[in-house]
C-alpha cells in the first residue's frame, strides 16, 4: 500500500481524494499496488469540506510520519510550501505539488535537495494538459525551437468575451469575477504574473535555463480596449496573452503579454477558460496541446497522475528533465531590450496639420517604419491613431514612444502590443 498525505485540502485536494476514490481500481491497476489517502492538512479543522479525509492542523504529524510515502502539496504561496517540501524530501518522501509560485522560484532548490526521490508537478502548469510530461519525455528528441502558450484562462475568457461581445475590460473584469474564474484581487491574473511562473517552468524542462520573474518581460490586459480589438478585427488578427518562449542562436527569449496574432494561427482559435501550448521542435515541428488549464477536477487528474506515476515507475526521473547539466549549448537569456517584434500603437491626439508627419519621423529615426495605419475621430479636433510596424526591437521602439509622449499634441500615454508572427 502507498500512503498519502495531503497539504492543504481545498478544492483541488477534495477533488483528489474524489478520484482516488471513485478510480480506485484503475488507478491501483496502474499503479499496481493500492493508493491511500490516510490524512490531510488544513489550517482550520472547523471548516466544512467536501471529503472524508481524516484531517489535522499539524503539519508534523505528516512530515514525521514514516508510514507516509508521499506528500502532495497544495497550499499555495511560496515560502511557507518550500519549507513543507524541504522537510517532506529529507525525510525521504516523494513530492507532488501544483504549485507554480513556488516552482517559479524554487524548482532548482527542490531539485538539488531531492536527489534521486520523484518529484511530480504536472499540475503546476495548465492543469489537466500533460504538458510537463510532453516536454520531459515525448518531445526530448528534440531540441525546442519555440513555446507559444494560453495558459491563464482567466484572461483568455475576458478577451474571448471583449471580442466576441464588444464589452469592456472592467464590465469583464467583474463578470469574471462574479463567475469566480477571477479572484477578487485579479492582479496575479490579469497581470500576466500567473502565466510567468509557469512559462519558467517549462523553459526549464525545455532549455535548461535558470530565470526568476524579475529576470523577464511580462505584461497584463489592463490597458486593453474596444479600440485596439477593432484594429485587430480590421486586420485579420486575435487579441490573446500568451506566454512565449524562443530559441534564437545561443539565446532564450522568455516573456509574456499581450500579443495580436493572426487568426489562422492555431493558438488563436483557443478561446473562452480553455487553454492551449504550442510546442515547435527541430524535427517534429509544431505540436499543439488544449484542454482544461483550471479547475479541481482538471488540476486533481494532473495530481492523480504524479502519483500513479511515482508509484509506478518506482524510482526517480530528473525532475527537469536533464539527467546532468546541458551545456552543449551556452544557452543564455536575451535581455528584453534586444526582443525583436512588429508592434502596434494606439494614441490619442489633436487633429492638426503635422502630426502625422512627426510622427512618422520620430519612429523613422529609431529605425522603425510604419506598416499599417487607421485614424478615428474622437471630436471636432482629437483623434485616435492606431497604427503597426515592421519589426524592430524592443529597445527602438520603447524609446520612440518615450519620445512621441513628449509631444504637446499627444493627449495620451501610448499604448502598444506587440505583435506576433
Amino acid at each position: 500500500m502507498i500512503n498519502i498525505a495531503i497539504v492543504g485540502v481545498g478544492t483541488v485536494g477534495c477533488s483528489v481524494a474524489k478520484i482516488l476514490e471513485e478510480n480506485r481500481d484503475l488507478l491501483n491497476a496502474r499503479a499496481g499496488k493500492e493508493l491511500k489517502i490516510v490524512k490531510g492538512v488544513v489550517k482550520n479543522l472547523s471548516k466544512k469540506r467536501d471529503t472524508n479525509i481524516p484531517l489535522t492542523d499539524d503539519i508534523d504529524e505528516v512530515l514525521n510520519d514514516d508510514s507516509i510515502d508521499i506528500i502532495v502539496e497544495l497550499m499555495g504561496g511560496v515560502e511557507e510550501p518550500y519549507s513543507v517540501v524541504k522537510k517532506a524530501l529529507e525525510k525521504g518522501k516523494a513530492v507532488v505539488t501544483a504549485n507554480k509560485a513556488l516552482l517559479a522560484y524554487h524548482r532548482y532548490d527542490i531539485q538539488n535537495i531531492a536527489g534521486d526521490l520523484p518529484i511530480g508537478y504536472e499540475a503546476s502548469v495548465a492543469g489537466g494538459i500533460p504538458i510537463i510530461n510532453a516536454l520531459k519525455v515525448g518531445l526530448s528528441a528534440n531540441k525546442i525551437m519555440a513555446i507559444k502558450g494560453i495558459i491563464n484562462g482567466t484572461c483568455n475568457y475576458m478577451l474571448t468575451k471583449m471580442i466576441d461581445e464588444g464589452v469592456e475590460f472592467d464590465t469583464i473584469l467583474k463578470e469574471a469575477q462574479e463567475l469566480g474564474y477571477a479572484e477578487a484581487d485579479p492582479t496575479f491574473d490579469i497581470g500576466g504574473f500567473d502565466a510567468a511562473h509557469k512559462l519558467l517552468i517549462l523553459a526549464s524542462i525545455a532549455y535548461g535555463i535558470d530565470a526568476k520573474p524579475e529576470d523577464i518581460l511580462i505584461e497584463g490586459i489592463e490597458d486593453i480596449n474596444q479600440d485596439d480589438i477593432s484594429f485587430a478585427k480590421e486586420f485579420g488578427y486575435s487579441i490573446k496573452l500568451l506566454a512565449i518562449s524562443k530559441k534564437i542562436d545561443e539565446n532564450i527569449e522568455l516573456r509574456v503579454h499581450p500579443v495580436l496574432i493572426k487568426n489562422d494561427q492555431m493558438i488563436a482559435k483557443i478561446d473562452g477558460v480553455m487553454n492551449g501550448i504550442s510546442v515547435i521542435g527541430d524535427f517534429v515541428g509544431e505540436t499543439l496541446y488544449y484542454g482544461p488549464g483550471a479547475g479541481g477536477d482538471a488540476t486533481a487528474s494532473a495530481v492523480v497522475s504524479d502519483i500513479v506515476e511515482i508509484v509506478r515507475a518506482g524510482k526517480s526521473s530528473p525532475m527537469l528533465g536533464f539527467k546532468k547539466p546541458f551545456k552543449s549549448e551556452n544557452l543564455k537569456l536575451l535581455p528584453t531590450e534586444e526582443i525583436e517584434s512588429k508592434y502596434y500603437l494606439r494614441m490619442s491626439v489633436k487633429d492638426e496639420k503635422g502630426v502625422l508627419g512627426k510622427l512618422a519621423q520620430t519612429l523613422g529615426d529609431s529605425n522603425i517604419s510604419i506598416d499599417t495605419f487607421l485614424q478615428k475621430p474622437i471630436n471636432h479636433d482629437e483623434a485616435m491613431l492606431l497604427f503597426s510596424t515592421h519589426t524592430c526591437l524592443e529597445k527602438e521602439i520603447k524609446v520612440a514612444i518615450k519620445e512621441i509622449e513628449d509631444f504637446d499634441f499627444v493627449k495620451t500615454k501610448v499604448s502598444m502590443i506587440r505583435i506576433e508572427e
